[in-house]
């Protein structure tokens, strides 16, 4: 299996961070399994943290459907930790899950403290939105 950072450069969200700065956003990452059945992001609930799935399989629901599946490599909850808004969609585990967690507080910290990181970060998500919501950003 790569490694967390591999998997972290390879993301649309943190293609352009060198490997400084993808060493620091890391190191605010806390590893954590989540078990199967398990709904660890709930439509509607403020956004805490975001997940990097390492391992296992969950599903995103929209109300009763069912958007996608993600595994490994997937990142979750992303949007909601940037901008603070509320989860458009629940995630269900349904296999155990390996995750990496990124806390919003510690995530903001480092964005105030490194403009660098922020910018970039800043043209990963316009990306994310594009890809998610076609024509939604110009």
């Amino acid at each position: 299996m790569s490694s967390v950072n591999d998997q972290l450069s390879n993301m649309e969200l943190f293609r352009g961070l060198s490997k400084a700065d993808l060493k620091k956003v890391r190191q605010l990452m806390t590893p954590t399994t989540i078990k199967a059945g398990k709904e660890f992001i709930t439509e509607g609930d403020p956004g805490r943290q975001a997940f990097l799935v390492l391992s296992g399989r969950a599903t995103v629901r929209r109300g009763s459907k069912i958007l996608t599946t993600v595994g490994a490599g997937d990142f979750l909850g992303e949007m909601s930790v940037l901008t603070g808004d509320h989860r458009t969609a629940s995630v269900t585990a349904e296999t155990d899950l390996e995750v990496e967690v990124l806390n919003r507080r510690e995530f903001s910290s480092l964005l105030d403290e490194q403009p660098r990181i922020a910018k970039k970060l800043l043209m990963g998500v316009i990306n994310r939105l594009r890809e998610l919501e076609p024509g939604l950003v110009g």
